[in-house]
Order: structure tokens, then sequence, then C-alpha cells
């Protein structure tokens, strides 16, 4: 019985354990740039430039209207 408790609290105090996921190095692409300033490993959409923050703004709000029901159904 009291080999089952210490293995019990051996097995609680181990999924205690939190491991670090950040990772590290100096190639790692952290994401904390702007949106705008451009589309790491895609294709961007048309009339918008890498690092131009009023065509990035204009083409969300041309997004975010696909996506408005008023506009859809008054078509």
């Amino acid at each position: 019985m009291m080999r089952a408790a210490v293995l019990m609290a051996a097995l609680l105090l181990a999924a205690c354990g939190e491991v670090d996921q950040a990772k590290q190095g100096a190639g790692v692409e952290r994401g904390d740039h702007a949106a705008y300033t451009g589309a790491h490993g895609t294709l961007p959409a048309k009339g918008w430039e890498a690092g131009n923050r009023g065509a990035w703004e204009k083409q969300i709000r041309a997004r975010g209207q696909l996506q408005n029901e008023y506009n859809r159904i008054a078509r």
C-alpha cells in the first residue's frame, strides 16, 4: 500500500512540471510585427503591397464587406 502511495505521489508531482514551449533561436519567426508589414510565405491579395498600411486597411475592409449579410442579401 505504501508503494502505491509513493508511486501516486511521484506521478502527481511529475504532472505538475511544465515544459517551456517558446521557440528559441535567431531564425525563428516570432510573429510580433505589424500585420501590414508583409505576407511571409504566402501570396498577397491583389491591390496590396507589403508595408503599405493604407492598402492593407482597405483590403481588410473589403474582405469584411464580403461577410456582411446585409450586403450579401441585397445583391
